[in-house]
């Protein structure tokens, strides 16, 4: 009998914080956070990170896990998911991996076997120059060369998977985007749904724009700050993240603060999208479409729980 897992995910600011705690409550469920910026202490207005009193009672995991100045990457997240998972099963739960991170839910869905990659630091340490005098638009470029599939998938920013794809290819003369496709073909070891909430774009959009104006209310500058007092710079993993990496700009003096405001909302406006795209090439995927249930979260719950009863899953 294969284990049951509930994954609930889509793009940015559709919802699915609040979806997930009825879900959970409806399923006997613990969430998972599959969402590469709330695993960090201190980071909460940027990464719209659930409180502890919004909790409800149910039990959260990866939240609030590493330090910002650690690194943190999809094998890690893969190996605490599933050490959640395995502490989720025993207490007679079901674990509901829930957040926007597409490359994570995948890598756990299909346990994704990192193990056997292998690596060359020196070259590593090349292209990590090549990006520092040339930029990440140059470097992306030169993986565009070898593979355009993984270009395709990877954002220039993310600095470090453009890195790992032109290594993969450096090291083996194979396309990562073809090697990632072969473990995507990989048969579940779990008996799953996977639900991709979703919204209208101008609908979404707007509320991306609302939850930006939100967090800078709320404080975001200062939270940015304060990490930066503490030591946190550009070139962390952390501090890639949206909102953090615009405001730092803003406090190294070259953008002001409207401009840094407006760029956050762009690029998530952008993020949301290549969330959308990513998940679209996803197998298995049931999509809510939130206006087609009447914005009504109740008659979205009773459709997954048919969904899930179909999958094998037994209700509580």
């Amino acid at each position: 009998m294969k284990k049951p897992l509930i994954i609930l995910t889509g793009p940015t600011a559709v919802g699915k914080t609040q979806l997930s705690l009825s879900l959970a409550r409806a399923v006997k469920g613990s969430i998972v956070s599959a969402d590469s910026m709330q695993v960090y202490r201190g980071m909460d207005i940027g990464s719209a990170k659930i409180k502890p009193e919004e909790m409800e009672g149910i039990p959260h995991y990866l939240i609030d896990a590493i330090d910002p100045k650690e690194e943190f990457h999809v094998a890690l997240f893969q190996k605490m998911a599933k050490n959640a998972m395995e502490e989720i099963y025993e207490a007679g739960r079901i674990p509901i991996l829930a957040g926007g991170t597409g490359f994570y839910i995948q890598a756990v869905l299909y346990d994704i076997d990192f193990t056997e990659e292998k690596e060359d630091l020196s070259y590593r340490s090349s292209l990590e120059s090549f990006a520092k005098e040339h930029g990440a638009d140059a470097l992306h470029g030169l993986l565009r060369q070898v593979d355009e599939g993984a270009a395709a998938e990877i954002h220039p920013n993310n600095i470090k998977r453009v890195i790992r794809g032109l290594e993969y290819h450096h090291l083996t003369g194979q396309k990562i985007s073809e090697h990632n496709r072969q473990q995507r073909q990989k048969e579940s070891p779990y008996a799953f749904c996977y639900f991709v909430l979703n919204d209208k774009r101008e609908k979404l959009y707007q509320a991306i724009d609302l939850r930006v104006e939100q967090m800078m209310d709320k404080g975001l500058l200062e939270e940015v700050t304060a990490l930066q007092t503490a030591g946190l710079s550009k070139d962390m993993v952390s501090m890639q993240g949206l909102g953090y990496k615009e405001l730092l700009s803003y406090l190294e003096g070259t953008l002001t603060l409207k401009e840094a405001v407006y760029l956050i909302k762009r690029d998530t406006r952008h993020f949301a999208k290549r969330q959308l795209t990513w998940f679209r090439r996803e197998r298995d995927v049931i999509w809510l479409d939130k206006q087609e249930f009447g914005y009504d979260n109740n008659k979205i719950l009773d459709y997954m729980k048919q969904k899930m009863t179909e999958a094998g899953i037994n209700l509580p």
